[in-house]
């Protein structure tokens, strides 16, 4: 056996000789940062080992870390296994999330009750919402948000489906536990925030999309992750709150109620968001879209329902980045490139540490604004730059490869691989966005409005995703921005069984189209890689 000592905090973990460091480290409870699930693929899981044996450079480590912090015996944690007995220090802490609670709510007709109170749930891949609602006033009183804990498994669902056919029974029961716990925290959070006991909550109402519902339910979620993509279930669920682990109500007999779902890739977040939008009751044509790690889009064609999803990645949430990191304390969130440099603004004020999605966006918006990126994608030659134009010392070399600085204190660059990554996820959503007009026969000019909800939409100007051509040009003025229509559409089922019973119905009308069975979609997907 070998023995870990992680010295920030004086925790000590026994494991096997040979072990992952990373995985010891994550069931040791430890924040590391992990976007790609220890593929040794994003370079963030960087620990310093202070002293003891482990595992000899791998390859990938002398091509992610530099000279220096090799020296300084600082290693990816995903490709280091230990030898023997180890002190290792964390190199990253979690910083303070900025996660959208909020969102557009229509008029409804709300049950009555006359005491207890009730539970909104938002499970997204990124950020969890709770929200505490009284049930005979239907006031929302208080809420919680956090980062989804099964970040440690991976940023997106396939990686955590992935996960979970590399573990089996222990994949599932580990992903199961991390959002059951967190659920739990959060329901003990809002509880003691107003002086009540989670006995008194009767009902928690979750909308969430279609594996993290089956991951929270403890369900085999990795039929999802295959063809034929099939779901081991669509329809709405029912469950005591002690048959899932939850601790909510007398003997934890609270109902939980699981929004319906569409198909594998449109679940109950993106009903709930048709629902609150009233998109079946709409007489124009109207696009209602959620952007995060997956971009589902929904079509309504004056009142009919044709819905879409494509994997956008997890660079717009500002992973798969080179400095990228989530909407948090100290991330660069907007940006400006004029005569006398670069300008930016950062989360809370905070000094600059790493560059979120809604910032990548605005630097790409920049750069193509003042042609130092190509509509191709590729940055502009240095030497086509004359040497007293403003934007030359902005472009500079390492090694062959050019790349913008943003800062030089800390350094936080943007490389040409960035913008690869953004320019992938750009045209995933831009080719459904168009793959559902032709499909209905609409024309661009005929749409009527374009709804954008979720935790990233919400922190997007309509010229950052106009002016990377995320969505056409001619939509901007078109824009409207709903929130987090999800945890709204919860909120809903949580006051209404009538509401309960036309999400139901709304879920069974909506038309499921698969992007890659359309006609020339990877010809439309190839266009829509291009900026404008």
């Amino acid at each position: 056996m070998a023995r870990i000592e992680i010295v920030n905090d004086g925790t000590v973990r026994e494991c096997a000789e040979g072990a992952n460091l990373l995985a010891e480290l994550l069931r040791a409870g430890a924040f590391v940062d992990n976007p790609c699930n220890g593929t040794g693929v994003c370079g963030k899981c960087k620990v310093r080992i202070v002293d003891g044996e482990v595992s000899k450079v791998s390859a990938t480590e002398q091509k992610l870390l530099s000279r220096e912090e090799l020296a300084q015996g600082i290693r990816l944690a995903c490709m280091t296994c230990v030898s023997g007995d180890i002190q290792v220090e964390l190199l990253q802490k979690e910083r303070k999330h900025k996660v959208l609670t909020e969102g557009y709510v229509p008029e409804f007709a709300r049950d009555e009750h006359d005491e207890g109170y009730g539970v909104a749930i938002d499970i997204g891949t990124t950020t969890v919402v709770t929200s505490l609602v009284e049930l005979a006033s239907g006031r929302e009183i208080t809420s919680a948000s956090m980062i989804n804990a099964q970040k440690h498994f991976g940023l997106d669902v396939l990686t955590r489906i992935t996960y979970e056919y590399e573990h089996a029974e222990e994949g599932i029961e580990q992903l199961r536990c991390a959002i059951v716990d967190s659920v739990n925290d959060m329901l003990v959070q809002v509880c003691r925030d107003e002086g009540i006991s989670t006995e008194e909550i009767l009902e928690i109402d979750i909308a969430a999309n279609c594996t993290m519902m089956h991951m929270l339910l403890g369900t085999d979620a990795r039929s999802i992750g295959r063809s034929p993509y099939q779901p081991a279930f669509l329809g709405a669920q029912k469950r005591s709150a002690g048959e899932i682990g939850l601790r909510a109500g007398m003997d934890n007999s609270a109902l939980v109620y699981c929004l319906p779902q569409v198909s594998a890739f449109i679940g109950a977040d993106i009903v709930a968001g048709a629902y609150v939008c009233e998109l079946e009751k709409q007489n124009g044509n109207v696009l209602f879209i959620d952007i995060g790690t997956n971009g589902e889009i929904v079509l309504s064609q004056k009142g009919r329902l044709l819905c879409c999803s494509c994997a956008a990645g997890p660079a717009l949430e500002g992973m798969n980045i080179s400095c990228g990191m989530r909407a948090a304390e100290g991330a660069i969130e907007d940006v400006k490139i004029t005569e006398h440099g670069v300008e930016f603004t950062c989360i809370d004020g905070k000094e600059p540490v790493g560059i979120c999605g809604s910032g990548i966006l605005a630097v790409l918006k920049e750069l193509i604004r003042t042609g130092l990126v190509r509509k191709n994608g590729a940055f502009v030659k240095k030497e086509n730059i004359p040497e007293e134009d403003y934007r030359y010392p902005m472009i500079r070399m390492n090694g062959k490869k050019r790349e913008f600085l943003i800062c030089e204190a800390p350094e936080l660059v943007v490389t040409q691989g960035d913008i690869r990554q953004v320019q992938l996820a750009k045209g995933a959503i831009l080719s459904g966005f168009l793959a559902l007009l032709n499909k209905a026969g609409i024309r661009m000019e005929e749409l009527d409005k374009v709804m954008i909800a979720g935790q990233f939409g919400a922190h997007l100007p309509a010229e950052s995703l106009t002016g990377t051509g995320i969505l056409p040009k001619e939509v901007e003025d078109k824009i409207i921005y709903v929130g987090n229509s999800s945890k709204t559409g919860a909120y809903m089922t949580l006051l209404s069984e009538q509401v309960k019973e036309e999400m139901e119905g709304l879920a069974e009308r909506m038309e499921y189209i698969e992007l890659a069975e359309t006609e020339d979609y990877e010809k439309l997907f190839a266009e829509s890689m291009r900026f404008v």
